[in-house]
């Protein structure tokens, strides 16, 4: 005669009927919450990352160079070219790992990733829980890159190049990889404060727009600055730029959701809006005060649009799109048309459009977010939390004041050990020439404004007139 096994026993039957159920039920949680890549997601993200590579290199290229004189314009183009493969290798290197690594202390992320150590196909559900971890870190590098590169439209035409170089991997180094980890790093002590950027409103545009007011400070103004004309050389190539641009954002903003979703197409939807009102809006203001609408002027309210509803985008309705972007096109029109009576020499704009297109962005943020749009994040003033709008300040003063000490830092040192700018020479001729011995036009003379300032300056001295003939 056998035994019968005791969980066999008729009393035992309740509690293993129980126990199915439980499993049943609620199955493991570490099944439950296992990351799955999604095709579709993934497809998108990627596709995103080359459309934010593609307002790099050519957008803000073509933008920045065809508003600069004749004699600047591949120097203007190497520099957002070049900072497309510098900051990539920085990236990859420890920028990723300094921005998005495991916290310290809500300041910065550490270095166990640096050289993508732990950063590989699978999914990191903190940051993206449907796509690669490598993707995530893709798309995120190409916010890396175009940061420092709008940067250089305040110092454009009379900056050196090796300091350029240098004084860009700093500033991505101190300035942008933290910023980054505070806004958007898992434990960064903003992103816990409750700030809302959802695709670089303070970490891409007020860090860029404030570091640039400092490099204008700091360097100086041009030589001939008003006192002789300095128009753009070739307003088709800005316009191309712009078109390209407000292409291109299409994958920084929409992108963000890091996921083909809802989300996404509000993103998508909204930005557009933004940038077609900002145009109409800074139109409008040009309009009034000189009568006559500007091909460069609406353009240029596109991009101001363009960066004012980025913070928004993914917390803001269209219709909310609309009094973000006609506001944005008037505030950054005004503060572009004033910049000189204010004193400093901005070449190409950054601060008028991204500084102060930025500073209201995140401000509108605050006002206009709702959680009908998105959960996760907040509602703003006009939803019945006037603490949503005090939070966003903060984050803007923040980053105010940490971007524009750190730059200015970064920039006496610089000074002091290689020297900002070019001389006076390279300067009269053309940093295309000076610098890198290249033209930019093969047929064709110089334009109007630089024939006035060629005649309005000193003869370049017997070294320069020797490499102009080799040139030649």
């Amino acid at each position: 005669m056998t035994t019968p096994r005791r969980d066999c026993l008729p009393w035992r039957a309740p509690a293993a009927c129980a126990t199915l159920a439980l499993l049943l039920l609620c199955p493991p949680a570490a099944h439950a919450a296992a990351p799955v890549i999604d095709k579709g997601d993934t497809a998108w993200i990627l596709m995103s990352t080359a459309l934010v590579l593609l307002m790099t290199a050519p957008g803000l290229a073509l933008f920045y160079g065809g508003m600069v004189r004749q004699k600047n314009v591949l120097a203007t183009l190497l520099q957002s070219f070049v900072i497309l493969a510098l900051i990539s290798v920085q990236w990859v290197l420890f920028g990723y790992s300094l921005a998005f690594g495991p916290d310290k202390g809500g300041l910065i992320g550490g270095l166990e990733w640096i050289g993508l150590r732990g950063v590989g196909l699978e999914p990191n559900p903190t940051y993206a829980a449907t796509i690669p971890h490598q993707a995530f870190m893709l798309f995120q590098m190409m916010f890396a890159v175009i940061t420092p590169a709008l940067i250089t439209g305040t110092f454009a035409e009379r900056k050196k190049f090796s300091t350029f170089l240098v004084f860009t991997l700093l500033w991505a180094t101190f300035v942008y990889d933290p910023l980054a980890h505070w806004v958007w790093g898992d434990g960064g002590f903003l992103r816990k404060l409750g700030a809302l950027d959802f695709a670089g409103g303070t970490v891409v545009h007020i860090s860029s727009g404030v570091s640039a007011l400092v490099c204008a400070l700091v360097i100086g103004k041009r030589k001939g600055y008003g006192r002789t004309a300095m128009p753009p050389h070739n307003l088709p190539l800005t316009v191309i730029g712009a078109g390209l641009l407000w292409f291109g954002w299409f994958g920084f903003n929409a992108g963000s959701a890091l996921e083909a979703s809802g989300l996404a197409v509000n993103a998508f939807t909204a930005t557009n809006t933004g940038a077609a009102a900002a145009a109409l809006g800074w139109m409008a203001a040009e309009w009034v005060r000189h009568g006559k609408p500007t091909m460069l002027g609406t353009a240029s309210g596109a991009v101001a649009g363009l960066v004012a509803i980025t913070p928004a985008c993914g917390f803001v309705t269209p219709m909310a799109a609309i009094p973000i972007g006609a506001i944005a096109g008037v505030l950054c029109y005004s503060a572009c048309a004033y910049k000189q009576k204010l004193g400093y020499d901005d070449s190409l704009d950054v601060v008028g459009v991204h500084g102060v297109g930025g500073t209201w962005g995140a401000i509108a943020t605050g006002l206009f977010a709702t959680k009908t749009v998105n959960a996760a994040g907040a509602d703003g003033l006009f939803y019945g939390n006037p603490g949503q709008l005090w939070t966003q300040i903060i984050a803007i003063g923040v980053t105010m004041a940490s971007a524009s000490l750190l730059t200015f830092v970064i920039l006496k040192v610089l000074d002091a050990t290689m020297g900002l700018r070019v001389s006076e020479d390279a300067e009269t001729t053309g940093l295309d020439l000076a610098l890198h011995s290249e033209s930019g036009y093969a047929i064709g003379g110089p334009s109007l404004g630089e024939r006035v300032v060629h005649e309005a300056a000193p003869q370049p001295t017997a070294p320069a007139v020797q490499h102009l003939t080799k040139m030649a």
